[in-house]
Order: C-alpha cells, then sequence, then structure tokens
C-alpha cells in the first residue's frame, strides 16, 4: 500500500455527500406497519452539521434496504420474525433475494421461550427510550428499517446465551457496582508475554490469585492480519483467536475458568477500523457496494484534503497523513493509524448492527469487558480533529443499551485518550450520565504522576485534578502508573498557566527527562513519535526504567528508584476506580532491548516495555534482599490495604485538598464511614506539613490504612518521609 503525493486541494472544494446530515442522500425510509418492532413515534432529525463521509459507490435506498447487514439467510429472516411475532412485537420479514452472507453474519437462530421471553421483554422495555434515542439520533429515519433486524438480533443472542452466563447477569443486576468495589485489582498482560498462549494463562491463574487479582485484561489476541498488525490492533476476523495463542474452544474454557475463581475477563474491541485483511474490507476491494459503504472511500483527494486540513498526525514518523492511495479499491481510504487499518464508517447503520453481533458473540463467550479501543476516532467531521464527535457518544448510549439487554453482566471501558474537558463525555454527561462507558482511562493521573516525580511540584497535579468534573456515581476510572503504550504528555497551556508553568517548555522538559537526555535525570526511556510540528515527543519505557532502576549505580539508588513506584502504586491504588496493574510492574522490570531483534517490532520503540514475563524473576517475589522482592511486597501490602477500605469504592469522588507544601499531595476521600486522606510526598526529601491540615480532614488520631499505625496530629507539624505515601482513616471518637 502506498500513499502517492496529495495534489493541491481546491480552495473550496464543491459541497458533496461529505458535508451532507446522516443519513445522506436518500428517499425518505417508509413507515414500519403497525405490528413491527420499529419505534412508531416521529422520527428525531439527526444532529445539525453531523457529516456522513463520502463513498466511491453511493448506494440507492431501495438497494441498501436489500442488502442490509449482517447478511442474513431468508431462512432465518423468517425465524426471527415468526419469533418476533409471537410477542407481537416484530413484523413479519420481507422477502428478498438470497445472497452470499458476511461470513461474520450467524446463519441460524434460536427462539427465546418462558423465562428468557419475559426477561427480554422486561430488560428491552427497560433500556429502548436509551436505545431508539441514540439511534434516532444518529441514523434518524433509517432506524424504521433498522430496529427489526436488531430486535431479532437481540433476541437470538438471550437465546444462545449460555445459563451460566445469564446466572453470572441475574447476579451482577443485583450487585450492580460489581466494577467499582475495593477488591477489584486488574491486571494487564500480553498472552504470549505473560505465559505462550491461553493454555499456558490457565496455568498461571494462582499467581494472579495470590497477588489479589480480580479483572484480567489480555492484550489483542483475536486474529490480526499477517505480519505487521499494530500490535494487534489491525483485526482481521473478529471471531478467531490468533492461531499461536489458541483457539475460541481455549479462550472459552479460559473465561470460565477465571470466572470461577472470580476474576473477570477483559479483551479489546477494535471499533474503529479493521485490517484491510478483514473479509468486509476484502470485498469492498472486489467492487461490493455494500461492504464499499462499510468504509471511507474517496475516488479523489478533494475531500481528503479539505478533512487533512484539521486533522491530526497519530504516527507522524511510519504512517503520515490519513488517508492511503488503494489501487484495487481504487478509491483513497480513511486510514487514521496506519495503512493497513482501514476506518469504518458507523454513519452506515449495517456497522452498528455488525458490531452488536461481535459483541453479543464474544460475551456469550465468557467475555466480560470490552476496552473499546480508538472510540474516541468514530465519527467524523470536516472541519474537526474528527475526535469526541456528540454521535461517538450516542453510538456507545446504544451498544450499551445492547448489551444490557442480552449480557448485563457485561461492561465498557473506553479507550480515550483525550482531554480532561473531553473524557467526561465518555462515563457521560446530561442525559447521558452513567449510560455510555463504565469506565475509561484517568489518562491525566498517570500524565500528572511521572510529570510531578519529574519536577517534584504538584502544584500542576492540583490544577489538572481539579479540573475534573464529577463523574456519573456509577461509573469508574481505570487507573495506571504504565501500560503498553507510550505516555503522551497531555498537559494543557491553561493548567500549565494557572500552575505557574508554561506548558510547551514542560512538555519538552519531561520529554527530556524521561529519555535521559536531561543531566541529572534518573530515567531511562525512549523518544516515541517525535513531531517537529508540534514539538510532540511522547516516551517508551518500563516504569522501573522511567523510575531509575536501570540507572542505580549504588543500594541507596535502587531504594530510591523503589520507594518512587511505590510512591506511584499507591496514589493509582488510593485513588478508587479499578488500578490496572501492568505486567511485570509488580517485579520491576526494567526495559527490554531485544525488541530490536523481531523484524515486525524493530520500527517501535514501545515495544521496549513490553518485555515477556520474566518467570525466573517472579521466583524471587518473597526475597525481599531482591528489587523484585521488595517491590511485590510493597504491591501486596498495598492491595490488602486497599481491599479492606470501603472509603475506596469507586462511587466516592477524590477531592483535592490544597497543601501549603508545593511538594506534597492531598486527596480527599469522603464516605459515610468517614474520611479518607491520601497523603503523598513526591520528593527524595523529608518534607514537612502543619499539622492542622491533616486534622481538619481526619481528626486528631487519625490511623494510616498502609502501616496500620495510628497518627498523631495534636503536634504542630508532621514530617512526610522521602516518597511517603500514607492512606489516613478518620477513626471514630
Amino acid at each position: 500500500m502506498t500513499k502517492p503525493p496529495a495534489p493541491d486541494a481546491p480552495e473550496n472544494p464543491p459541497r458533496s455527500a461529505a458535508d451532507q446530515p446522516i443519513p445522506g442522500p436518500s428517499a425518505p425510509a417508509q413507515p414500519a406497519p403497525a405490528s413491527s418492532a420499529a419505534p412508531t413515534k416521529t422520527p428525531r432529525a439527526p444532529r445539525k452539521g453531523a457529516a456522513r463521509p463520502a463513498t466511491s459507490n453511493p448506494v440507492p435506498p431501495e438497494q441498501a434496504e436489500a442488502e442490509a447487514a449482517p447478511s442474513v439467510r431468508p431462512t432465518r429472516q423468517k425465524k426471527a420474525a415468526e419469533a418476533a411475532s409471537t410477542a407481537d412485537t416484530a413484523a413479519p420479514a420481507k422477502p428478498r433475494k438470497a445472497r452470499a452472507p458476511s461470513r461474520s453474519a450467524p446463519t441460524d437462530t434460536a427462539e427465546l421461550s418462558g423465562h428468557d421471553l419475559a426477561t427480554f421483554d422486561i430488560r428491552l422495555e427497560r433500556y429502548r427510550q436509551d436505545l431508539e434515542s441514540s439511534l434516532r439520533t444518529v441514523y434518524g429515519e433509517q432506524v424504521n428499517t433498522l430496529w427489526p433486524r436488531l430486535e431479532a438480533l437481540l433476541r437470538r443472542s438471550l437465546a444462545e446465551r449460555p445459563g451460566n452466563l445469564k446466572r453470572l447477569d441475574e447476579a451482577r443486576l443485583l450487585r450492580a457496582d460489581w466494577l467499582q468495589v475495593p477488591e477489584m485489582i486488574g491486571y494487564v498482560a500480553y498472552t504470549e508475554r505473560f505465559a505462550g498462549n491461553l493454555r499456558g494463562v490457565l496455568q498461571r491463574l494462582g499467581y494472579l490469585e495470590e497477588l489479589g487479582i480480580k479483572y484480567l485484561h489480555l492484550m489483542p489476541l483475536l486474529k490480526p492480519r499477517a505480519g505487521e498488525n499494530d500490535g494487534g490492533y489491525a483485526v482481521a476476523d473478529y471471531r478467531a483467536v490468533r492461531e499461536d495463542l489458541g483457539s475460541m474452544d481455549d479462550l472459552r474454557a479460559l473465561a470460565s475458568e477465571l470466572r470461577g475463581r472470580g476474576i473477570s475477563l477483559e479483551l479489546d474491541l477494535v471499533v474503529n477500523h479493521v485490517a484491510q485483511e478483514h473479509e468486509w474490507a476484502a470485498r469492498a476491494r472486489a467492487g461490493e457496494a455494500k461492504y464499499r459503504d462499510y468504509f471511507l472511500l474517496f475516488p479523489d483527494r478533494q475531500l481528503p484534503d479539505a478533512y487533512e486540513r484539521s486533522l491530526p498526525e497519530i504516527f507522524p514518523d511510519f504512517a503520515p497523513g490519513n488517508f492511503t492511495w488503494n489501487e484495487e479499491a481504487a478509491s483513497w481510504v480513511w486510514t487514521t493509524f496506519n495503512s493497513y487499518q482501514w476506518d469504518l464508517n458507523w454513519a452506515n447503520p449495517d456497522v452498528f448492527l455488525e458490531f452488536v453481533d461481535i459483541i453479543l458473540y464474544l460475551a456469550n463467550q465468557g467475555v466480560e469487558i470490552f476496552r473499546l479501543d480508538a472510540i474516541a476516532f468514530l465519527w467524523k467531521r470536516l472541519g474537526t480533529d474528527s475526535q469526541n464527535q456528540p454521535e461517538v457518544h450516542d453510538l456507545t448510549r446504544a451498544l450499551r443499551a445492547c448489551a444490557r439487554i442480552v449480557a448485563p453482566a457485561v461492561a465498557f471501558k473506553a479507550e480515550a485518550i483525550v482531554s480532561p474537558g473531553d473524557l467526561i463525555a465518555y462515563l457521560g454527561k446530561r442525559d447521558h450520565a452513567g449510560k455510555v462507558s463504565d469506565m475509561a482511562y484517568h489518562n491525566s493521573l498517570m500524565v500528572q504522576l511521572w510529570s510531578s516525580l519529574a519536577s517534584r511540584n504538584t502544584r500542576l497535579f492540583e490544577q489538572a485534578l481539579s479540573a475534573f468534573a464529577p463523574k456519573p456515581t456509577n461509573t469508574t476510572w481505570g487507573l495506571y502508573v504504565r501500560c503498553h503504550d507510550d505516555i503522551g504528555w497531555a498537559i494543557s497551556d491553561h493548567d500549565a498557566g494557572m500552575a505557574g508553568t508554561v506548558g510547551w517548555g514542560h512538555r519538552a522538559f519531561l520529554s527530556d527527562f524521561y529519555s535521559g537526555e536531561l543531566p541529572g535525570s534518573f530515567a531511562r526511556g525512549q523518544v516515541f513519535q517525535a513531531n517537529p510540528r508540534t514539538g510532540d515527543r511522547r516516551i517508551s519505557g518500563s516504569a522501573a526504567s522511567l523510575a531509575g532502576l536501570e540507572a542505580a549505580q549504588t543500594p541507596e539508588d535502587v531504594a530510591l528508584a523503589l520507594a518512587r513506584l511505590r510512591l506511584l502504586h499507591a496514589v493509582t491504588l488510593g485513588y478508587g476506580g479499578v488500578p490496572l496493574l501492568y505486567m511485570g510492574d509488580e517485579l520491576a522490570l526494567l526495559n527490554d532491548e531485544s525488541y530490536q531483534d523481531v523484524p515486525e517490532h524493530a520500527s517501535d520503540n514501545r515495544w521496549l516495555h513490553r518485555q515477556a514475563m520474566n518467570w525466573e524473576r517472579a521466583e524471587e517475589r518473597f526475597d525481599l534482599a531482591t528489587p523484585a522482592g521488595q517491590m511485590y511486597a510493597a504491591i501486596k501490602q498495598l492491595i490488602r490495604a486497599r481491599q479492606q477500605l470501603p472509603h475506596l469504592h469507586a462511587s466516592i469522588e477524590a477531592r483535592v485538598v490544597h497543601s501549603p507544601n508545593e511538594h506534597t499531595l492531598l486527596l480527599r476521600r469522603s464516605h459515610p464511614l468517614g474520611q479518607m486522606l491520601g497523603v503523598y510526598n513526591f520528593t527524595d526529601e523529608f518534607q514537612p506539613l502543619p499539622a492542622w491540615v491533616l486534622r481538619e480532614v481526619v481528626g486528631d488520631f487519625p490511623r494510616d490504612a498502609v502501616s496500620n499505625h495510628e497518627w498523631n496530629l495534636t503536634n504542630e507539624e508532621v514530617a512526610l518521609e522521602p516518597y511517603g505515601a500514607y492512606w489516613l482513616i478518620e477513626q471514630p471518637h
């Protein structure tokens, strides 16, 4: 795939389908028959200015209706319609010409009866308004033809759901806060790097249980394209597991064993794009109009150039631009990430239906949490950066409603690495509050941890956290020190200015510091994707290497590096939400330079911190004379303390208490059982604090939940140890 030079765009490109409101140029949909499951109220107009991306093969409305996806054999549609009409909710299926179905589309159905039928009707009634409202906002009158197909799909998926998962659904409905409880500790790992394959993971579950893990995120394991595949995020088949990792049967068996041990399984669901080898893309290249409309294809550079004026570049080093010419498709393809990752056209309701089918299929294999990868990029709008558009949240709310109807045990996690002002919408605002994703990454917390560690100053940390609006009380944050990805310095100029510094200067300082280029830095990371146009330089590296363990020369250096790591983990474990421990961080694993020996990894230094699990090092976890043993003991101590603190329930907000000492951070949690105050020192020196600052929150004699020691705050001042971390709990009088 090549990206030929783009001709200059005209100053005023003519208005096209990409500039039209959804559903685009088409005849009005016919109203559904009275017996149809389609909503009968007056259709709501799509949001003003919503842009449907142009395709090189516009599909006439009558053809689009006849070829609606997912493809269904006439026999299946007849059965689905008969099952729906039994409940007096669905219209009879219209005859349609038989056509070879998409491989991903199921070709048979199961029918609901008895308790399942009543359950379906109750849940549909409960979530119908959320579902219909969101779909009408995005798709307008197209909902009238979408709804019967969607309802038939939901019915079939519930009928096919295994009995043990239906039992889990009922349990989760009785414990709706299951993802918010303090016992919920996450672990993130690549299957092959943790244990070789899925069966290997099964053999290592004792290790995770020993650590206190209740949530296992296995990084991309659905079948990717061969060769370079963006770390597995270029999916070629959503219904198959990567061959070297096992099979769907192995995944189902692992999910079942995890569930029996009280551990929830999370998988990545890439929703913005598919690999160019995916069947949909192959059929699009073959000229099938239906599948061409699954993607964003343009016959010339006119619209791509217009879009490019406001689009950022995700990978400027090795994938500049956002469009790739494909000779076979004779089109420019929208490729936000890599040339082999084709962006999907979510303005097409058939794409929505496909993903409902995929989510429910995987949920029925035992997947409990879906990480919605690249969710921010779903909707494209000319003149914007095509991120965080309102339609993204309506689509997510609709997907969530479908999951709640069929598999209420399932939760969504938004992979939205965006500004704080945009982030809260992924958990829901106004009428979407608490009805979108159940969890979102608190990227800002992670960035501020590393920022304060380098600057030894928490004023920017205080400012950034104070700028966050409260999240919906039924949602939670995903909290992390490190992850599989690079660190981008998401620090706004406004926050930096309010904290007395300059945004671009501080971001440059952090890149210099954590790449080890700044004299006196303890960090050993590498710059990832330097962009000379914006000055953006992200950082790769393991937590231990960034915190100074790799550069340590003396026992004192080692002790300081481990203390820094303990501090960072104490903040994430003590913040509320779900702490996500990246594989090997509990053992303080260092950078792994061997990634350069693997051809498909060599150009991507994020593999520096995607090291293989070191099981020999894991054998040292009980030896306190080793860094691995000391780190493991510190993590275990923090996890044990957290598990016993109801104050860390995610429904409670963490709020900044302004500290008189700019080197320390104070975070307050107000729980019905009393106050909790997280107290953190971001320097390698003792730091004084006036006792009254703490006393006003937690009283005279609070207990530190980490050490289980009681503090006396009747004195004038307290001294915090270098890199000290404390969870002070108000005690009953």
